[in-house]
């Protein structure tokens, strides 16, 4: 069974930073495209950050220039590292990765969840 378990939210301060780790476990051939999402309180789900198993990065425009998204294929890991951070920031963080399976079927999986807040 496949499993992404993310680490490193809390409560940090505005200006403050945060980095947000990711990594897959269970049996699979290989990881495409993950990525970071979040979702405030009354607000819909949306892509922060996403990072393809070659290409390039691509952000969301409110979190370009502070946030970084990166990936460790050894570890089947990806990170968030968010730095300026603002109270706007404040959300429930999903890492999201699309997984090729033994059985060669692809699927999409996310995380649990993780709940970063921006406060002072």
């Amino acid at each position: 069974q496949v499993q992404l378990v993310e680490s490193g939210g809390g409560l940090v301060q505005p200006g403050g930073s945060l980095r947000l780790s990711c990594a897959a476990s269970g049996r699979f051939s290989s990881i495409y495209t993950m990525a970071w999402y979040r979702q405030a309180p009354g607000k819909q789900r949306e892509l922060v950050a996403a990072i393809p198993s070659g290409g390039n990065t691509n952000y969301a425009d409110s979190v370009q220039g502070r946030f970084t998204i990166s990936r460790d294929n050894a570890k089947n890991t990806v990170y968030l590292q968010m730095n300026s951070l603002k109270p706007e920031d404040t959300a429930v963080y999903y890492c999201n990765a699309v997984i090729r399976l033994t059985s060669l079927s692809t699927f999409n999986y996310w995380g649990q969840g993780t709940q970063v807040t921006v406060s002072s």
